[in-house]
């Protein structure tokens, strides 16, 4: 089974020799640096505590060089279940102290030996069961489940107080603990995949030996599952898996199933009858049990679900946000650190970054956006995690519609089984707005200058009709090298229903280090102020500006046109 990627979080650079260090044993994780305290980290944050709770709720294993008391008192609050924990640990600034904190359950003490036994330490490990033992009982390894945690913590408090125990069943880390073995004890730890009634005596552990094939239409398919485990005497702890056949890859029910029985959902290519279907896709000896509706396939030892078939391919379009870490939504975060492949403009993948060494990054120029659509979907349905990224949000002028229009112009079916979402981000004219005040608090209209994909006279007439309308203006793509001429003329029409004193806010690079904002008028603005990378948005009758303390103004437009028909209030 995979394991989470921990995040390494520091509060200064005298910690970030031993947080690089660190790194180096695990693959994918990133360093997270207190912004203005440290230079050169993966991923910068604004607020320690806010992070780490964040860190905490999303499950992410937390490694925090700092002092262990801060840890524990800023996820206090969140210490509500034991056996939800991440891991949490806690490591000296210089890597002289390895200490766990979380997660007893989560496999803290595992990552503690790691770390330490990679800075030449000793881990401050205090749990009495792992420090007696050498295991930790209640925490099996992957492809092992634990029968009862409640039961489990009284059976490990009676061997340490000096009780016996005897071993049935096969599992080779439990030969290799240290545990006081007696043939003749009351205690037992059973191992197996036969459903067994709970007993205060026995701890039970469940091999994740077992596959369940499903084929398509079968109603309420989780009781289903069950009561044919329940025929076969076999525990639903030891499912490691369920299987269809990859036609079924679309199929809702499947997905619910899978997620309410708390198990990934695979897909192999159909050849026969579902017997056949696990056994190939499993590649070993099993015994099969079931019919063309419900097969169950039980293997001899523990199985890992990653190397059976493959997943329903997914597809994410996402939305870096105008380009500052802090403004990209969580949602897209995780997406991105899900990813097998990456592909758009080269620019912003690399904004998006960065990235493990195990992920695949496919730039592109910024004018492939259809063959870039079709690509995604190749490795989506081969059943890839695809990301493809836009700056701004992936609706607004971006990726998503190129994405869509590729997938309706396709008729392969693996390619409309691919699990598709478009996840937001903050666009140039909302993060520019914001900036400025509320330029856009009402209605406005959010136009393309651009005629690449577009006639000029289409944007002609939706320019006339939009300033007529008095809308609030926003121009993406306001200018460029290829066509020079078009801004102007653009804001000749605009002119036409505006007054020269109409507030005007050009945002260049808003979000991204050398960022700027300038407040001017219609009157005064030339097509020279502004760049392709400059955000244009253009007030309404309504729109005001009033002065900031700090010699800047704030740009707004009101929510109601009180004040427009009522001149003297």
């Amino acid at each position: 089974m995979i394991r989470p990627v921990p995040a390494i979080v520091i509060l200064g650079n005298g910690s970030l020799a031993t947080a690089r260090s660190i790194q180096t044993l695990y693959p994918g994780a990133l360093v997270h640096g207190l912004s203005a305290r440290v230079d050169g980290a993966d991923r910068v944050y604004h607020e320690f505590g806010v992070t780490l709770r964040e860190l905490y709720r999303q499950d992410t294993p937390i490694i925090a060089l700092c002092a262990a008391g801060i840890v524990i008192r800023t996820l206090a609050p969140l210490l509500l279940e034991k056996g939800a924990e991440p891991p949490v640990l806690a490591v000296a600034e210089d890597g002289s102290a390895v200490v766990p904190l979380l997660g007893g359950l989560g496999g803290v003490n595992v990552l503690a030996r790691e770390i330490a036994a990679h800075l030449d330490v000793a881990p401050a490990i205090t749990t009495s069961g792992e420090l007696r033992f050498g295991t930790c009982l209640l925490n099996p390894p992957s492809g092992y489940a634990l029968g009862d945690l409640e039961l489990g913590k009284r059976f490990v408090s009676d061997l340490l107080a000096g009780e016996s125990v005897r071993i049935e069943g096969s599992a080779p880390w439990l030969a290799q603990a240290q545990l006081p073995e007696d043939e003749q004890a009351r205690l037992t730890v059973h191992v197996g995949h036969a459903e067994r009634a709970t007993a205060a005596n026995e701890l039970l552990i469940y091999p994740r030996c077992v596959v369940v094939a499903v084929g398509p239409g079968v109603a309420d398919l989780p009781k289903v599952i069950g009561d044919v485990l329940h025929q076969a005497n076999i525990a639903r702890q030891s499912l490691a898996c369920l299987l269809a056949a990859d036609t079924e890859m679309a199929d809702p029910t499947l997905r619910e199933a899978a997620r309410e029985l708390g198990v990934p959902l695979r897909f192999a290519s159909a050849v026969g009858s579902l017997g056949e279907l696990a056994r190939d896709a499993i590649g070993q000896a099993v015994s099969i049990i079931g019919d063309d509706t419900i097969s169950v396939a039980v293997a001899e030892q523990p199985l890992d679900p990653m190397q059976i078939g493959r997943p329903r391919g997914r597809l994410a379009v996402i939305g870096l946000g105008p380009g500052a870490a802090e403004l990209m939504v969580p949602a897209v975060k995780a997406e991105l650190a899900r990813a097998n492949d990456v592909l758009g403009y080269e620019t912003y993948v690399r904004m998006a970054g960065p990235f493990r060494a195990d992920q695949v990054l496919h730039c592109t120029d910024n004018r492939e956006e259809m063959q870039r659509a079709r690509h995604a979907f190749e490795l989506a349905a081969q059943g890839r995690s695809v990301v493809v990224v836009s700056s701004g949000d992936p609706g607004v002028f971006a990726m998503a519609a190129a994405v869509l229009e590729a997938l309706d112009e396709s008729t392969d079916v693996n390619w409309h089984n691919v699990d598709l979402e478009i996840l937001p981000g903050v666009s140039a004219s909302l993060a520019t707005a914001a900036q400025a005040g509320a330029p856009l608090g009402h209605d406005f209209c959010v136009l393309s200058l651009s005629d690449n994909l577009k006639p000029w006279s289409i944007i002609e007439k939706r320019l006339d009709l939009s300033a007529q309308a008095d809308l609030a203006l926003a121009f993406y793509n306001p200018i460029s090298r290829s066509r020079p001429w078009q801004l102007g003329l653009a804001l000749d029409i605009v002119a036409r229903h505006r007054t020269p004193d109409t507030p005007v806010v050009l945002g260049r690079d808003i979000g991204r280090p050398g960022q700027t904002l300038r407040v001017t008028t219609l009157g005064q603005l030339t097509a020279d102020q502004v760049d392709m990378r400059t955000m244009v948005l253009i007030g309404s009758s309504t729109t005001r500006v009033i002065p900031r303390p700090d010699g800047s103004t704030w740009v707004y437009t009101p929510r109601s046109y009180g004040d427009k028909l009522n001149p003297a209030r």
